[in-house]
């Protein structure tokens, strides 16, 4: 049974986190030669978005966290990093930087300015063949220029509002399926806009524990997932991964048009934790670096406690939503089948 979803909420436009105003996402990643990891940039406007962030896994890889802490300088932020190749990942938001500089944007110093770019990584190490393949700046500014220039973009990899193995969820795996990058958004009764973007890497599952339905489909909207059928109990029965990675971790961003504080922001990313969790069992553990940024894009006027009420319960179900799409949309390779490759029969057996 779903969930029931606020009376009159529906999706976004693209379903996608560009559905909040001024957002713009780009991926780029590399598979074949060694590789199988990528970048996914998520570029805000020239002024930059409120942002805050919450780490929850016990072994993450981030860069600039620090500074969303509420008490520290900055309130902005003008794009975020998420990358695969674990800590040598972080590197790709060096060409981030470095786009954002030659463009001018960036927090104000004397002589110039210095763009703000945080950055979280997930764990893919090897999984195209060559532990070193990992992204670099240039990675990174092949997903910056796809973010800034659309999905026409000569380096751009995936169109911005796109769900499955692309970008930073080259390489991703989760539970022993392929894993992604998910996407999802909803425009509440008022026509605020929340919306998601997760890369997910798990070392949990993303089944429901009395099946293999995937968790985060029970949060779906109305006929977001309709198309769907409960799993053959057959296929169930027979699903057992070869392997679970010992590292792993799912990152992502949780976004919405209204103007939110540095404070509310972080808010905003740890509710979203909550929908990480019901997509993904167990989720924060030793081995996974569980991340979440949350953006204010302030198109829209502060809420009251009310509306950041709503603001917040939508946040934990968009996530959970864009963890389905990642793992439907998976693309399936030698060492981790996709879920449809295991679980046909909830398309009703048609491929």
């Amino acid at each position: 049974m779903l969930a029931e979803p606020a009376p009159g909420m529906r999706p976004g436009p693209t379903n996608s986190l560009v559905d909040v105003a001024g957002l713009r996402v780009g991926h780029a990643h590399r598979v074949g030669g060694g590789y199988r990891t990528g970048t996914t940039v998520v570029l805000a406007p020239p002024e930059g978005v409120v942002a805050g962030v919450d780490v929850r896994g016990a072994a993450p890889g981030t860069r600039e966290t620090e500074l969303l802490d509420p008490r520290n300088l900055v309130e902005r932020v003008h794009a975020v990093v998420l990358s695969g190749g674990s800590a040598y990942g972080l590197s790709a938001a060096c060409g981030v930087m470095d786009g954002l500089a030659d463009a001018g944007i960036g927090f104000p110093v004397a002589g110039g300015v210095v763009p703000i770019v945080p950055a979280a990584v997930i764990y893919d190490l090897g999984r195209g063949g060559d532990f070193r393949a990992t992204p670099d700046a240039a990675l990174g500014a092949a997903a910056y220029a796809a973010a800034r220039y659309g999905g026409a973009a000569r380096h751009a990899t995936a169109p911005p509002t796109a769900s499955g193995s692309i970008g930073a969820g080259a390489g991703a795996m989760a539970g022993g399926l392929a894993g992604g990058v998910g996407t999802a958004s909803a425009v509440l009764p008022g026509g605020v806009t929340v919306a998601a973007l997760a890369v997910v890497n798990a070392a949990g599952s993303v089944l429901d524990p009395a099946g293999a339905t995937l968790a985060g489909v029970r949060y779906g909207l109305p006929g977001e997932f309709g198309h769907l059928r409960r799993p053959d109990p057959a296929e169930a029965g027979a699903w057992q991964p070869d392997k679970v990675t010992s590292f792993n971790t799912t990152i992502g961003v949780v976004a919405t048009d209204l103007t939110l504080t540095k404070a509310q922001c972080g808010k905003l990313a740890g509710v979203a934790h909550d929908g990480l969790a019901r997509a993904i069992r167990p989720a924060h553990t030793m081995v996974d670096g569980d991340t979440v940024f949350g953006l204010a894009a302030c198109a829209r006027p502060a809420p009251g406690p009310d509306g950041l009420q709503d603001v917040l319960a939508a946040a934990a179900d968009v996530f959970s939503r864009a963890v389905a799409h990642a793992m439907l949309a998976a693309t399936g390779r030698e060492d981790a089948p996709a879920y449809l490759d295991v679980f046909p029969s909830v398309l009703g057996g048609d491929r």
